[in-house]
C-alpha cells in the first residue's frame, strides 16, 4: 500500500493545524495564509484543504469554494494594505515548492518593482502557427467549451 501523500505534505499538516500558519482565511473547504517568503508584506497563499497537486487535479466541486477565497482574499489584500491591486498566480509544477495546489495572492503598488511576469514574452513567428497552436489546444480541451 503506497503512503498517503496528504500525510507528509506541509500544505495539508497546515490545513489541518499540525503546522503553524499565520492564517487570514478558512472555510470548510480552503485555508489561506500568509507565505513565509513574501514577495511582499501580505503575500498570501490560498489552499483546498483537501490535498489535490495540481490545478489540473482539482476537483469541480472545489474550484468554486477556492476561486471565491482568492477572490476575497485580492480584495482584502488591497484594502487592509492600501495596495493599488493585486497579482494572482499558481504555478504547476514547474516552481512550485510544495507539490499542493496553491494561489499566490500579491499586493501590489505602482512602482514597486515587480514586472508583470517574470520571464520574457514573445510573439508567434506568424498567424499559422498561432492558430496550429489554437487549434491543438482547443482540441485537448475534450469539448469542454467547445471552439471550432
Amino acid at each position: 500500500m503506497s503512503p498517503d501523500p496528504a500525510a507528509g505534505c506541509l500544505f495539508c499538516r497546515i490545513g489541518r493545524g499540525e503546522e503553524p500558519g499565520a492564517r487570514v482565511l478558512e472555510t470548510p473547504a480552503v485555508v489561506a495564509f500568509l507565505d513565509h517568503r513574501p514577495l511582499f508584506p501580505g503575500h498570501c497563499l490560498v489552499i483546498p484543504r483537501a490535498h489535490v497537486e495540481t490545478i489540473g487535479d482539482l476537483p469541480a466541486a472545489l474550484t468554486a469554494p477556492l476561486w471565491d477565497a482568492v477572490r476575497v482574499l485580492a480584495r482584502a489584500v488591497e484594502a487592509a494594505l492600501g495596495a493599488d491591486g493585486s497579482f494572482v498566480a499558481v504555478n504547476n509544477r514547474v516552481s512550485q515548492s510544495v507539490p499542493h495546489l496553491h494561489v499566490h495572492v500579491v499586493p501590489r503598488r505602482r512602482g514597486d518593482g515587480l514586472r508583470g511576469f517574470f520571464w520574457p514574452r514573445g510573439r508567434y513567428p506568424g498567424p499559422a502557427e498561432m492558430e496550429d497552436v489554437r487549434r491543438r489546444i482547443a482540441a485537448a480541451t475534450d469539448g469542454a467549451g467547445r471552439v471550432d
